[in-house]
């Protein structure tokens, strides 16, 4: 199987930093086959057929510590959960001089259902998707900063999800589809 691994929180302001050849190496020593890591911000594709799904979540989440002592979360999400993200995803929507737009991977303990209301959101501001266990949302940089996004930062729902641009999302799923 195919995946991509999204952790949380690492190399963002200078905290939790964690080198990306390094992190290879330790997906490959976890037994990960293929790994690819995508720019500083957590983002590793890789594939396995050792452990479900399930099981790759403590097996990295160990991995990571053991080697950089640090308690990152790993979210995971197969070729087909990303490709049904990307299926929402509107080809119109960038991450740019003129729009902001923006994936939030929720981790499976969120209420998917309530998950969209949770948001700080202005109405009338900005478009909001959904797809199987993401948020996708989108905004004109001039209006980015009444959007209400701004509050999300702290919230409950903002300690639940890990958030990547969509151009990154794209360049993971071109990523995923290479090792297909």
């Amino acid at each position: 199987m195919i995946y991509i691994a999204l952790l949380r929180g690492i190399n963002v302001g200078g905290n939790n930093k964690i080198d990306m050849k390094t992190l290879k190496a330790v997906f490959e020593s976890a037994g990960m086959e293929r790994v690819k890591t995508y720019i500083n911000s957590g983002n590793i594709v890789f594939s396995n057929d050792t452990f479900s799904q399930a099981e790759l979540v403590p097996v990295l989440e160990a991995a990571i510590e053991a080697r950089f002592d640090l308690r990152i979360r790993v979210l995971i999400r197969s070729l087909d959960e990303m490709q049904a993200v990307c299926d929402v995803l509107p080809e119109s929507w960038s991450n740019g001089g003129e729009m902001k737009s923006d994936v939030f991977f929720l981790w499976d303990e969120v209420d998917e259902a309530n998950a969209p209301s949770a948001l700080p959101l202005t109405p009338g501001v900005g478009t909001l998707l959904t797809a199987p266990r993401a948020l996708l949302y989108s905004v004109n940089r001039e209006d980015a900063g009444r959007s209400g996004m701004n509050k999300l930062i702290g919230s409950k729902l903002y300690a639940q999800m890990t958030v990547r641009n969509v151009n990154t999302t794209r360049q993971i799923m071109k990523l995923m589809r290479e090792l297909e």
